[in-house]
């Protein structure tokens, strides 16, 4: 028993000095023994290590499954996410350009980098149509004024409205964000706007003729002139409040005529719808037709002298 008690107390000794050198480490021990020095076992949560890798591929698989699956551009997917806008940001880019002013950056304020094509798209859709139908509605409102007045429906205005609304908030911006571009390369602190941010831009700007357009109808000219000027100053405005950041950076020259240019295409724009879609009435229209009057039967006309027979 002796002999026992001391073989014990040697392994226990040894186990404290081995803890004593290795305070931080799990040590095991089989059949009462405790494991030799240097090959200390340390038990290590091999759940969590596989589980972090594995977290780590599934994302890796996820990103290149995300890249491979990226649309081209020929394809309805791809524009997409340029229609991925609720009724909110809608209305709240409207309201940004009916109201400009100074130091007031749409781009900054309401598109925040995530421009969009559906508010553009709706609302030279229902542009060309308002106007092709108040057009319409024009001659209607003259002929009951003036029965003389002939009316056929004209449907080709839909197409000219639609072509020419579209092709200007399309080609304008394409044209100015390749000078722009052009620019930069001259002058290096310039940064342009992108072709979808300018694309917006345009569109946006023409939603305060929509209910201009409207009030056309009202057979009085000079109001109609009115309404029009104060809807092109409006449109006309956010436009130059926009791009001013952009093109200041330029020269004052280039500015300028960029500035007036801008101006200049939206008025003609503004001045050729009035004109061809609420075109004037010919003269012939405007004052009544003079009436027949019937003379007395107790006057009589003077004799008309007839030529001698030789």
């Amino acid at each position: 028993m002796a002999a026992a008690d001391e073989l014990a107390f040697h392994e226990f000794e040894e186990a404290s000095s081995l803890l004593a050198e290795t305070p931080d480490a799990a040590t095991t021990s089989g059949r009462g023994q405790l494991a030799p020095q240097g090959h200390v076992a340390v038990e290590v949560d091999s759940g969590g290590i596989y589980g972090s890798e594995e977290a780590e591929e599934s994302d890796k698989t996820a990103l290149l499954q995300e890249e491979k699956q990226q649309p081209g551009f020929w394809t309805f997917s791809y524009y997409q996410s340029f229609f991925d806008v609720d009724t909110s940001q809608v209305l709240d880019r409207i309201r940004g350009s009916l109201l400009p002013r100074p130091g007031h950056n749409f781009v900054r304020h309401h598109l925040r980098n995530r421009p969009d094509l559906y508010g553009p798209f709706w609302i030279c859709a229902t542009l060309a149509f308002v106007l092709a139908i108040t057009g319409n509605l024009t001659l209607v409102l003259a002929q009951r004024r003036d029965p003389s007045i002939h009316y056929s429906p004209q449907f080709h205005k839909v197409t000219v409205a639609g072509v020419t609304i579209y092709c200007y908030v399309w080609l304008v911006p394409l044209a100015l964000w390749g000078f722009l571009r052009w620019r930069k390369g001259v002058r290096e602190r310039m940064g342009p706007y992108t072709f979808l941010e300018t694309v917006c831009i345009y569109g946006y700007s023409l939603f305060v003729f929509i209910p201009t357009v409207v009030l056309w109808l009202i057979p009085v000219p000079w109001l109609q002139w009115l309404f029009g000027v104060m809807a092109l100053v409006l449109s006309a405005a956010s436009l130059v409040f926009t791009l001013w950041p952009v093109v200041r950076e330029d020269t004052r020259l280039v500015a300028a005529v960029l500035l007036s240019t801008v101006v200049l295409l939206h008025a003609l724009l503004a001045v050729g719808c009035k004109f061809y879609f609420f075109q004037p009435l010919p003269l012939e229209h405007l004052a009544p037709p003079a009436q027949a009057t019937s003379l007395p039967a107790n006057l009589l006309l003077p004799p008309t002298s007839r030529p001698k027979a030789t």
